[in-house]
């Protein structure tokens, strides 16, 4: 359920996020700049099956803009949820950043070539098991992007102004079960979209980085 009353104790668990409006090669910066700096907490992988995930930003016609997909009902995990372009690891895949870049091009057709990978964000495991490497990429174009949909397992790409997300008046907190305890965990409004679970938390600190 959602907390009652966010605003009072519940946000003190999270970084007040403040941050100037700015155009988009300022955000792209601020984000290399970022995350150049940051080391990234790393967990043990145990039995969890080892994922990575890319937050893609870009300069959309002077707008930073995220990247999101609306996952189909028809695949395995998070049906129709708004997730980051992601997927376990393949056999074949050179590294945890091969795997973030082959299922964004195999999910929505961006190609690795266009992607500058910046840095990384905490691990995370999630409760379908899956231990997830979040990388954080930038889109090397400043239009609108010429995504390819994988009807199979991608809805839409969700595409979310960067300034929105910084918004507090956009961020709920929800109050969730976890081992027996009630955590709370941010939820994300965009349109008629809510981006909750691992993909809020990892956009979370994504964003408090940013701050």
């Amino acid at each position: 359920y959602r907390a009652t009353e966010p605003n009072a104790t519940a946000r003190r668990c999270f970084v007040v996020i403040s941050v100037p409006a700015m155009p988009a090669d300022e955000w792209l910066e601020r984000t290399r700049q970022t995350l150049a700096d940051y080391i990234p907490r790393r967990l043990e992988c145990g039995n969890a099956t080892p994922a990575a995930i890319l937050v893609l930003i870009y300069d959309r016609d002077g707008e930073a803009h995220v990247v999101f997909t609306e996952r189909t009902h028809q695949v395995e995990h998070h049906k129709g949820q708004i997730s980051f372009p992601g997927g376990a690891c393949d056999n074949d895949d050179d590294g945890l950043e091969s795997t973030a870049l082959r299922e964004t091009a195999e999910e929505i057709g961006v190609q690795p070539e266009d992607v500058e990978i910046v840095g990384q964000l905490d691990d995370m495991l999630t409760i379908s098991n899956f231990h997830v490497t979040p990388y954080v990429g930038i889109l090397k174009t400043n239009s609108e992007y010429p995504f390819v949909i994988n009807s199979h397992e991608v809805a839409q790409v969700v595409q979310v102004p960067l300034p929105h997300l910084v918004d507090e008046r956009n961020m709920e907190l929800e109050v969730r079960q976890h081992k027996g305890k009630e955590i709370l965990v941010p939820a994300y409004t965009y349109e008629d979209h809510r981006i909750w679970g691992a993909t809020a938390r990892m956009l979370r600190q994504f964003l408090e980085l940013l701050a």
